[in-house]
């Protein structure tokens, strides 16, 4: 009876962690398999892009998305460049910030920006057509960029590379360490949207050791380059035109439960509690109901981090520990401890007397 009671807890736990998911993501089932996730993922997106904005209008079209999505969080007069580096030096090419009035409509644009396709328009197949909204005017795949740093990145795939944007010795392109995570996070969406068409492979030069559908590089760099304040605030602007959200930039670890590899941040820190309610346990926990110490039987020589929860899910206590865990200050009571070693985590209910 006491396991039985425990399991329920446990149940309702993870209830009220998915609770926390955004409202966006209500419908998706994230204990699902990888495949089955990625569709959801995929319909969502789809059927929540609402509208398909022109590319160039007198009405509302991409120009004035990007002037609003990818403004500087402190000054809302500039927009940052994709690729971008330095404005303090003399050439205009890597500059990070630009003016949003500089923007370029003709064939002189030295100084000027433009829209820079991440996933280029001529590696799609079909390629991306801008004539029309469609794939090739979607905002989420669209960033100001300095239109000669456009003109040099072209439709060179994406590399390995370190520090800044740079042209690679292969003749590749790597985006520079502050813009990785960014394109790697807009690269899986078009995957997820546009599945037939823009596929992660054909713009990557890299390894496939997590999955065959996704390069190395991307799930690397979704997780070495966390989302920031300027990517959410795109994100979120981009939505209120389109009515879709890019799912990495909200959860990144949405790519590691769908392709692998090193497990990205969890935004929701729910998601990685556990993956599944039912999985076996590959640690033991005892005595149980305790009053002082719980014993963790550990197989393996890591280190375990472990989190302890209020039954309404409140977080108490973070520590790193191998076999003991003290809870004798804690008050009388239902406690749940989240246990993760070497990127696996399980949740088990305890009983403090």
């Amino acid at each position: 009876m006491k396991n039985t009671l425990l399991n329920f807890l446990l149940f309702i736990f993870s209830l009220s962690l998915y609770a926390q998911v955004p409202a966006y993501y209500s419908e998706i089932d994230f204990s699902q398999d990888s495949d089955n996730l990625k569709q959801q993922l995929s319909i969502l997106i789809t059927n929540t892009h609402t509208t398909l904005l022109p590319y160039t209008s007198s009405y509302t079209d991409t120009w004035d998305v990007l002037k609003q999505s990818d403004i500087e969080i402190i000054n809302s007069d500039n927009i940052y460049l994709v690729y971008g580096y330095n404005d303090r030096d003399t050439d205009v090419s890597n500059d990070k910030l630009r003016d949003k009035s500089l923007s370029c409509h003709s064939n002189s644009c030295y100084g000027l920006w433009n829209r820079e396709h991440v996933f280029p328009k001529s590696l799609a197949n079909p390629r991306l057509d801008t004539s029309y909204p469609s794939a090739g005017t979607d905002a989420h795949n669209l960033r100001p960029a300095d239109s000669q740093m456009n003109s040099s990145r072209s439709n060179r795939v994406f590399a390995l590379g370190s520090e800044n944007s740079n042209i690679t010795p292969q003749g590749h392109f790597f985006p520079g360490e502050e813009w990785k995570g960014d394109i790697a996070r807009i690269i899986m969406y078009m995957y997820l949207r546009y599945p037939p068409q823009c596929k992660p492979n054909d713009v990557a030069y890299s390894t496939n050791n997590y999955h065959t559908d996704m390069p190395d590089i991307f799930l690397e760099w979704n997780v070495e380059d966390p989302v920031s304040e300027f990517e959410t605030h795109r994100n979120k602007t981009i939505a209120s035109y389109q009515g879709n959200r890019n799912p990495f930039i909200d959860n990144p670890y949405l790519a590691t439960l769908i392709w692998g590899g090193t497990a990205a941040i969890d935004s929701w820190e729910t998601l990685s509690v556990e993956e599944k309610v039912n999985n076996k346990e590959k640690i033991s926990v005892y005595p149980n109901p305790t009053s002082s110490t719980l014993n963790l039987k550990n197989n393996s020589n890591s280190d375990i981090e472990t989190k302890i929860y209020t039954i309404d899910c409140k977080l108490i206590e973070t520590k790193r520990s191998n076999n003991k865990i003290d809870v004798s200050k804690l008050e009388s009571g239902l406690y749940f401890l989240n246990i993760k070693q070497d990127n696996q985590t399980q949740t088990i209910p305890f009983i403090k007397n």
